[in-house]
């Protein structure tokens, strides 16, 4: 069960304008991961479920997390189906987010007050998306969209918060150019969550860039 409402999930993602997301098979390699992050500053993780068995792991992943990381609030990325999206929930995610729109996802989270966030395209699956419930739309692949296309959204629609997915970076210039756009927030993935020459994690370059991307955010949003 989650831990977190879905009004919560959407405030801490307005007021952080961050969600890291990453992978890994092993789960003491994603209990060092998700400390970086927490230790970094950041309060959310999309846990991007994309190998066999993810399942389990996030269940103990996100077990390590409630009882070691008090505030971090953990989800669950890459879910395609409203059958895996109530695995994930049973599992205690705080939030779902979905590469497509599909309704039989939004019908679960909706039963269970599950902040979920469905991969929108276009102004139409937006709007089908809010008619479904979605507090904040992802923006994916972001990266082939770009801020242009988050401004002219914001348009029509001001009410609109909107999460860009892919073409994120943890840089001022990348950063600066989406929420003036007026993103919500971001979801950062191997930019942000990097590996060494070796294919290690480098987990101490992750904790600071967390930090320095958060700053970043903050002093865009003050301004």
């Amino acid at each position: 069960m989650a831990q977190f409402t879905r009004i919560e999930v959407a405030t801490k993602m307005k007021q952080t304008g961050l969600v890291p997301l990453f992978y890994d098979k092993d789960l003491e390699t994603s209990k060092k991961v998700v400390e970086a992050v927490y230790k970094g500053g950041a309060r959310l993780l999309e846990f991007t479920a994309r190998g066999d068995f993810a399942h389990e792991v996030f269940g103990e992943l996100n077990k390590y997390v409630i009882e070691n990381l008090p505030g971090m609030i953990m989800g669950v990325g890459s879910v395609t189906d409203g059958a895996s999206a109530s695995r994930y929930m049973a599992l205690g995610a705080n939030f779902i987010v979905t590469p497509v729109l599909r309704e039989d996802i939004a019908v679960v989270c909706n039963r269970r007050k599950v902040l979920w966030s469905p991969g929108c395209g276009s102004l139409t699956e937006i709007a089908k998306a809010e008619e479904l419930g979605c507090e904040i739309v992802k923006l994916f692949p972001g990266g082939i969209y770009g801020p242009g296309f988050v401004k002219a959204i914001k348009g029509p629609q001001p009410w609109t918060n909107i999460m860009p997915t892919g073409g994120v970076s943890p840089t001022k210039d990348n950063l600066e150019s989406w929420f003036s756009a007026g993103v919500t927030c971001v979801g950062i993935g191997s930019k942000l969550i990097k590996k060494d020459e070796t294919g290690q994690y480098d987990l101490s370059q992750i904790e600071s860039d967390t930090r320095n991307a958060l700053k970043i955010i903050q002093d865009l949003k003050s301004n």
